[in-house]
């Protein structure tokens, strides 16, 4: 038995319906793969999607959630989770995996007090970054990194767009890309969290869909929908929208005579790889940049924290301590 956050049954009205917090017979691992004593772990958009059947079939339920995590090995060695499963066999990045998963999607999560991984998805964490801060890093803070340096066309110095302020990817957007030299400009509809913004390095703050001063040369979008005119309308002739996400929903219109004859570029980007994981931990410990972190709950407290993101009102990354 082992002490879980788990999803017993799907809600799409009350996602909060299915979430279970309680003990959790633990399956056995698959050969090769290796404990790790889970000190901290970090939520995300796609628990809650996890919640409502998106992603997750319910011949797996009873299902650990959490894709990110930092804790022990049985060596004694402080270690963080990358929580991007791939394919037995597979060579090259992974995220490029048609068979690949993400950690709570086939195999059990990381918010449970074990989680058994490939050993190739372990790496070092640095001992400059606490277990709370490390957890935050695999899976926002990550596909932040891939999208401003592997995606991303844009050089330090360039005018970038960050729609929408406070989720995980886009507050670590703010600080990576201002930290590298670029010039951020950010929008969100709360006053309050533009002024959070413009403490985390962004450069100039807007409300949602306003006319900016300039085109961009990078616009970063994980809202979908509700953005997405707005972001081929910001960018300069040749810019490039980079997207990670759809939280506002999947099939905006497509302005196809904007796009060609403005020759611009639409990239898409999902989650990274294990080196690149690895260079963002070194990232944090050149600069001195610390994942933004907006409330730390105990583990056995976890429903407060997925409550909070349900209602829209956080900024940065919500934590369980183990």
């Amino acid at each position: 038995m082992t002490r879980a956050v788990y999803v017993d049954s799907f809600s799409t009205e009350d996602p909060l319906d299915g979430l279970v917090i309680g003990e959790l017979t633990a399956s056995d691992p698959p050969e090769g793969y290796r404990r790790v004593t889970v000190k901290a772990s970090a939520l995300n958009h796609h628990d809650l999607w996890s919640l409502r059947g998106v992603g997750l079939s319910a011949d797996k339920l009873p299902m650990v959630l959490g894709c990110d995590a930092a804790g022990i090995d049985d060596d004694g060695n402080e270690v963080l989770v990358h929580g991007v499963i791939s394919s037995p066999g597979w060579e090259g990045d992974e995220t490029l995996d048609p068979r690949r998963s993400l950690l709570s999607e086939k195999l059990p999560g990381a918010m449970a007090d074990v989680v058994w991984v490939p050993e190739r998805n372990l790496i070092p964490k640095p001992p400059e970054l606490s277990f709370e801060e490390a957890a935050c890093l695999p899976t926002s803070w990550l596909t932040a990194y891939r999208m401003l340096f592997t995606v991303s066309p844009a050089a330090p110095g360039s005018t970038i767009l960050v729609q929408g302020a406070g989720g995980g990817v886009s507050t670590s957007l703010i600080s990576l890309a201002s930290a590298a030299g670029f010039r951020v400009w950010v929008t969100s509809r709360s006053k309050a969290k533009q002024q959070r913004a413009l403490e985390l390095g962004a450069a100039a703050v807007f409300d949602d869909g306003a006319r900016l001063p300039e085109r961009v040369d990078v616009v970063f979008d994980s809202v979908g929908e509700a953005t997405w005119s707005h972001s081929l309308k910001s960018l300069k002739p040749g810019g490039a929208v980079v997207t990670c996400g759809a939280t506002s929903g999947a099939a905006p219109g497509a302005d196809l005579n904007r796009v060609f004859f403005l020759q611009l570029k639409v990239l898409g980007s999902t989650m990274g790889t294990r080196e690149e994981l690895i260079r963002l931990t070194r990232f944090l410990v050149a600069t001195g940049v610390r994942p933004e972190i907006d409330e730390v709950f105990p583990l056995e407290q976890a429903e407060k924290g997925f409550r909070r993101m349900l209602e829209g009102e956080v900024f940065g990354k919500i934590v369980f301590s183990h």
